[in-house]
């Protein structure tokens, strides 16, 4: 089925209430954000409206840089480890019998309930030294006394990993129930193992999903904000920290809209690549 273009104005009608919701809740707030990051702090902790470059001088120093750094670093390994991790998962799920993938996407989606406050403390308590997994591994031998694994990066990956890998599923589940079975009976009709044919087949037929899908965990990595303080160090703190920081405790709201302006350009530009992948994927097809 082809899609008829609009030819009257009332065909327009329906988009007429999602824009006015864009424009409020979107395009204002964010137009105000970037004048505000323009204006100048004054000593008494507010700002007055001049234009100036310095915010955005000072987020390019080698501290506020260096945290942006870390924040992308991290946001991408959020990213390959929960495809990594969720595309083998998923292609299992998708080949299981239809009751067994309701009981996971039940459970899935059970984890979705869960607050980022929530997961936060959970992970703090399964990495304490008193009551953590290391009194596991006291008790089987492994390790002499238990010891605490937070605050740290390692910490703060899990918790993170832990967080978007629900999201990672939900995303590639349709694109693995839609994939053709016989491409898989073809391939193992031609000698080829499960694992080869895995990574032959079903890997190079959903790279636009994969890397649509890689791009949506690194967006949603990046503007974490509980997980890095709750389980990390201050320098495991992401961008998303330093904002909340000089904007409320700080009282500097232009350099934090500075900084919040460049966060938001960056996941708009990735959202916008995503929505290319995803058009390309459908002329091709």
């Amino acid at each position: 089925m082809r899609r008829e273009p609009p030819r009257t104005i009332a065909d327009y009608a329906p988009l007429v209430f999602p824009a006015l919701m864009l424009i409020v809740f979107f395009v204002i707030p964010f137009s105000t954000m970037i004048a505000v990051s323009f204006f100048q702090r004054d000593q008494a902790g507010f700002y007055t409206p001049t234009f100036t470059l310095d915010n955005y001088e000072r987020f390019l120093s080698a501290f506020f840089g260096g945290v942006l750094g870390f924040s992308i670093m991290l946001a991408v390994l959020v990213a390959v480890v929960c495809v990594a991790v969720a595309f083998p998962f998923t292609y299992l799920l998708a080949r299981s019998s239809r009751r067994v993938q309701t009981v996971w996407l039940v459970a899935i989606l059970s984890v979705l309930s869960l607050s980022e406050v929530i997961i936060g403390f959970a992970w703090s308590t399964l990495f304490s030294r008193t009551a953590g997994i290391t009194n596991l591994l006291v008790a089987v031998g492994l390790m002499s006394e238990p010891q605490a694994l937070l605050p740290g990066f390692g910490a703060v990956l899990t918790g993170m990993v832990y967080q978007a890998l629900p999201y990672t599923i939900l995303v590639l589940y349709p694109a693995l129930v839609r994939l053709d079975p016989t491409l898989l009976e073809a391939a193992r009709t031609l000698g080829a193992s499960p694992a080869r044919a895995f990574l032959n087949v079903v890997v190079p037929a959903l790279r636009n999903t994969i890397v649509a899908t890689l791009i949506m965990v690194f967006v949603f990595a990046l503007g974490s904000y509980l997980l890095p303080q709750l389980l990390g160090r201050p320098q495991h703190w992401t961008l998303s920290v330093l904002i909340t920081d000089q904007a409320i405790y700080q009282s500097n709201m232009p350099f934090a809209a500075a900084m919040a302006v460049f966060l938001v350009l960056m996941s708009l530009a990735l959202v916008g690549l995503t929505l290319m992948i995803g058009g390309r994927r459908e002329a091709s097809a």
